[in-house]
């Protein structure tokens, strides 16, 4: 746990945590923790409500308001364009510029042709705004091969954003099924069969190495640091 206090909750997610059930009788997730935790507040009339939800494989904050009011309040704020994140990504290859932007609409994939992966997206005219910064925090070699660490500032907040402009940058994130270099049939692999030496050989890093490090909301400000499965990898 980050911060608490009788309005707000803040967690350091780890990786492989849904943040909402999916489905009835499904694995636990972040929620199913919270309200688990939260049991007395509960019955005395709170709630749980996550405000930034994460995706399974990412990692790092997230907001979770303990009461009606506090998430009436989050809910107004993030209207506002109140609250900011920042996220630090290992990606591939080393970016040119140490400092670049990406003004890319976001479209899911399939509504503009065939795609077996429902969820992905695409940078496309037709889409959603979607604007992202990237800054260059370090430039490494492994095995051969360059890497990067990055900070990113969404400064919108569409699905899958900053994996799929750090891909359309030519950076993909190490790790990711979806939008790496290896192509959506890591994710289709990996649904049908689990994580496997194979899948290893080619993402590397059994996770999308995406963690959520800065968490601003009006006055508050929360930080993180990089995990350790990411510090790790990275040699950090």
């Amino acid at each position: 746990m980050v911060f608490e206090n009788e309005d707000v909750l803040v967690v350091d997610k780890p990786p492989f945590l849904e943040a909402h059930p999916s489905k009835p009788g499904g694995v636990a997730t972040l929620w199913d923790e919270l309200r688990g935790l939260l049991a007395y507040e509960i019955a005395n009339g709170g709630q749980v409500s996550i405000i930034n939800r994460l995706d399974r494989e990412t990692s790092g904050l997230t907001l979770v308001a303990k009461r009606y009011e506090a998430a009436r309040d989050f809910s107004r704020l993030m209207e506002r364009r109140g609250i900011s994140k920042e996220y630090l990504a290992l990606v591939h290859g080393w970016p040119e510029q140490d400092e670049w932007r990406v003004d890319g609409p976001l479209l899911r994939a399939g509504a503009v042709g065939e795609q077996r992966v429902w969820v992905k997206q695409c940078v496309h005219a037709d889409g959603a705004t979607a604007t992202s910064v990237f800054r260059v925090e370090r430039r490494w070699e492994k095995d051969g091969e360059r890497f990067a660490k990055v900070r990113a500032f969404p400064e919108t907040g569409r699905m899958h954003q900053l994996r799929v402009h750090l891909a359309h940058s030519g950076h993909p994130i190490v790790g990711d099924k979806l939008y790496g270099r290896a192509g959506e049939e890591c994710y289709l692999e990996f649904i049908e069969t689990g994580w496997t030496p194979s899948l290893a050989a080619r993402l590397l890093l059994p996770r999308q190495a995406l963690h959520s490090c800065v968490l601003r909301a009006g006055e508050w400000e929360w930080t993180s640091t990089l995990p350790c499965d990411l510090a790790v990898w990275a040699g950090e």
